[in-house]
């Protein structure tokens, strides 16, 4: 696996790659990679000739009270997995290297970025979708793969790929999940012992919602069974529960078709998100 971190030379490796025919999959971290970021790698591996991951800890979509600064960082062990996934390039550029300097334009897909996600972090999906659009035209890859988990993110991105007319494949890569069904996230590690035991009821929520969206309930009976559910754990503070359409991010009453149901809580002070896709 070779280690770039300029963007020049990334390109310079790419070009002639990309002008003999090869297929490149570009899978873009933020670090601290798990085996949920391995299992995308996996996948890119499996569908493509070359393998891209960049690790960038992206300062725009973290908000003024947020994690930047205290995101987990650990370098060695994210190139040991990357090597062991079959990883081709690794692309670790400094942050002066994406922004050299002040940014004075943004991107931004605000029919998706406001509910959610966005209502908590208003400014988090025009960082999170500068970035791809900076990373996927460095990378210029054919195919780029994002996990289920973070359900809105692939959202926004689908919806910027089709608007700006990128011709880049968007995969999606199901949750990876411990054996208790905690979904995979770098902020894991941040939860207590105590705090561990209990944040599995995310996903237990999550269950109990797709039985009762498959028992016939509405959208609203859903979410609000959903609420009770998690209200009823101390530690457990909700911000949202919700049921959507995972293309719009639009409330769904009637459940027939794809549905999401979503879910975001604070389990003692770490912010957890996770949602299961139906189709009904």
């Amino acid at each position: 696996m070779q280690v770039v971190t300029t963007i020049a030379e990334l390109r310079a490796q790419l070009a002639p790659l990309r002008q003999s025919g090869r297929t490149i999959g570009f899978v873009p971290t933020m670090g601290y990679l798990h085996r949920g970021h391995e299992a995308l790698v996996r996948a890119a591996r499996q569908e493509c000739d070359v393998v891209v991951v960049s690790i960038f800890v992206n300062p725009l979509q973290f908000g003024p009270t947020e994690d930047f600064e205290s995101y987990p960082r650990d370098s060695e062990h994210d190139r040991a997995i990357l090597s062991a996934a079959r990883a081709d390039f690794l692309f670790q550029p400094a942050v002066e290297e994406i922004y050299p300097r002040p940014l004075v334009t943004e991107v931004a897909v605000p029919e998706l970025s406001h509910s959610l996600e966005g209502r908590t972090r208003p400014t988090h999906f025009k960082g999170v979708a500068t970035v791809v659009l900076k990373l996927l035209h460095i990378v210029w890859p054919d195919r780029a793969y994002f996990g289920q988990k973070d359900g809105q993110q692939v959202a926004v991105v689908r919806r910027l790929l089709s608007d700006l007319d990128l011709p880049i494949e968007l995969r999606v890569v199901p949750t990876v999940r411990e054996d208790d069904g905690l979904a995979l996230s770098s902020r894991n590690v941040y939860l207590s012992p105590d705090e561990r035991q209990v944040a599995p009821l995310l996903h237990k929520v999550l269950v109990r919602g797709r039985e009762a969206a498959q028992a016939g309930s509405d959208g609203p009976t859903v979410q609000a069974a959903m609420e009770a559910l998690l209200r009823q754990e101390p530690l457990v503070r909700l911000d949202y529960a919700a049921v959507v359409d995972p293309d719009s991010m639009q409330p769904k009453h009637e459940l027939t078709g794809r549905v999401m149901l979503a879910i975001a809580a604070y389990v003692g002070k770490t912010r957890l998100i996770d949602n299961l896709v139906l189709d009904l």
